[in-house]
């Protein structure tokens, strides 16, 4: 399914997203050295449920995981790069953390992730890969236009990536987003220009460029949901919400300080 939102919706897209970007602020700041993954959890349920909004994760049980998934926010840490189930760890200095969050508001969903590290002392090469998944990001936010195809997008995102030296899986990535979290159209992390869903104003989609710093091969844990690189390396992801605009894309998932 392919939806295209109307003014109204997309108004409550914004605030979806809004809310989505505040959360994620909150967390990022809450997630120092010594905090337990699942006192994250429980802030975000707390501001998800003071907002008025739903999880898109808690009642979540797609045919590739093990569940429900039964928490609020994915915590990935250091190898963990996708469903990052929270669990009783506490974070230490120069983890590698990736937070992504979905919430569902007045009927319009909104999602985004991103990654830093614990501490004081971030290694070069962490710092490195986050930032070729953000420089990713922005390629693909700015390739994503009325018109675009949805290979230009995915071009955009991997070309990046590619110069980058990262390889890149293409079982998971982006996706459309509306009324439910996942939807069409796949969003993949490279492919080629040209191909694929013409966009339209009111579309929304969630870009996600993920990488591991080694390897493009995912192993599941045995909580049958985080998903953890192949060769124990390093990991990072950054995605947004965007609408598409007559006049390209809007950012709806921005963190406000």
């Amino acid at each position: 399914m392919i939806e295209i939102l109307n003014t109204d919706e997309l108004a409550r897209a914004r605030a979806a997203g809004a809310l989505v970007g505040d959360i994620l602020h909150a967390l990022k700041a809450r997630a120092v050295v010594g905090v337990n993954l699942l006192d994250l959890d429980r802030q975000a349920r707390r501001m998800i449920e003071d907002a008025g909004a739903e999880s898109c994760y808690v009642d979540y049980a797609p045919s590739f995981g093990r569940g429900p998934f039964g928490h609020y926010v994915c915590t990935a840490v250091n190898d963990a790069v996708l469903h990052g189930m929270p669990h009783d760890y506490r974070l230490a200095d120069g983890d590698l953390l990736t937070l992504d969050l979905a919430v569902t508001l007045r009927g319009v969903s909104a999602d985004a992730a991103l990654s830093f590290v614990i501490g004081a002392t971030p290694a070069p090469e962490d710092l490195a890969m986050i930032a070729a998944t953000e420089r990713a990001l922005a390629a693909g936010i700015a390739a994503a236009r009325p018109g675009a195809r949805i290979g230009d997008l995915s071009h955009a995102i991997g070309s990046v990536l590619s110069a980058a030296g990262y390889p890149i899986n293409l079982e998971f990535g982006g996706h459309g987003i509306g009324s439910t979290m996942h939807q069409d159209p796949h969003v993949a992390n490279d492919g080629r220009p040209g191909r694929g869903y013409k966009l339209r104003p009111g579309l929304l989609l969630a870009l996600e460029p993920w990488v591991m710093a080694d390897t493009d091969e995912l192993r599941t844990d045995a909580d049958g949901w985080t998903l953890r690189s192949a060769t124990g390396c390093r990991t990072a992801h950054s995605e947004h919400t965007i609408a598409i605009t007559a006049d390209g894309a809007e950012i709806l998932t921005l963190l406000t300080p």
